[in-house]
């Protein structure tokens, strides 16, 4: 019955995604596939509930198609239809919404659920893989019609605090294999964040803008 529901899922979740494909250029298809991998990968480790894990990366970024640069909040109703139709049942679609929600990045702490824990390192990795900011940065800019000083800003105010406190990844399968990518590119950012404030660089991106080149 589980195996049914997740396929029921996993097919409208497809067909959605693939009809918004041009607007979720980073939080799109790829996105919840690969999400959808590590998590159930990290679920394992821990003994977390991995129908549960894997229903909720199917779902967890449902707040982009309501609405551009949005919190996870924005998806709840999408989330409960959407639950609701591949057979979810109340109780179930309630706990996939609390991991959703405490496994988001800007507000998660130490005290979220096993489920919660390898959600959030399966989409933490995402935005930590070494080809994100070289390939899918400029995506998030363009889905989310931010510039590269607001995400700069949004990374690094958000990542550093979970480095100083050890929970930037939750499960040591996680940390022993992706931690040093994780620093390597917090590191990017904040530097990112320097650069940003020297007048030079101001001035090629100024030019950049202005020539259409961004």
């Amino acid at each position: 019955m589980s195996n049914t529901k997740i396929e029921k899922l996993s097919g409208q979740m497809q067909s959605l995604y693939m009809k918004h494909s041009e607007e979720l250029l980073f939080h799109g298809w790829h996105h919840i596939v690969f999400v959808k991998k590590k998590a159930i990968e990290f679920a394992g480790s821990i003994n977390a509930d991995k129908f549960i894990v894997e229903a909720a990366a199917l779902t967890h970024d449902l707040n982009f198609i309501v609405k551009i640069n949005s919190e996870p909040e924005e998806g709840k109703e999408l989330r409960h239809e959407f639950l609701s139709n591949a057979g979810f049942s109340d109780e179930e679609v309630f706990k996939i919404e609390n991991v959703v929600m405490e496994s988001h990045t800007g507000t998660r702490n130490e005290n979220i659920s096993p489920e919660g824990m390898a959600l959030s390192d399966a989409d933490t990795l995402f935005k930590t893989l070494p080809i994100t900011p070289i390939i899918f940065a400029s995506k998030y800019i363009t889905q989310n019609k931010v510039d590269i000083y607001k995400l700069a800003q949004k990374v690094t105010s958000e990542q550093n605090p979970l480095i100083e406190k050890d929970i930037y990844f939750y499960t040591d399968y996680a940390k022993a294999r992706y931690l040093d990518w994780a620093k390597g590119n917090l590191q990017l950012w904040n530097n990112v964040v320097e650069a940003l404030k020297d007048e030079d660089i101001k001035e090629i991106l100024k030019i950049a803008k202005e020539s259409k080149v961004l």
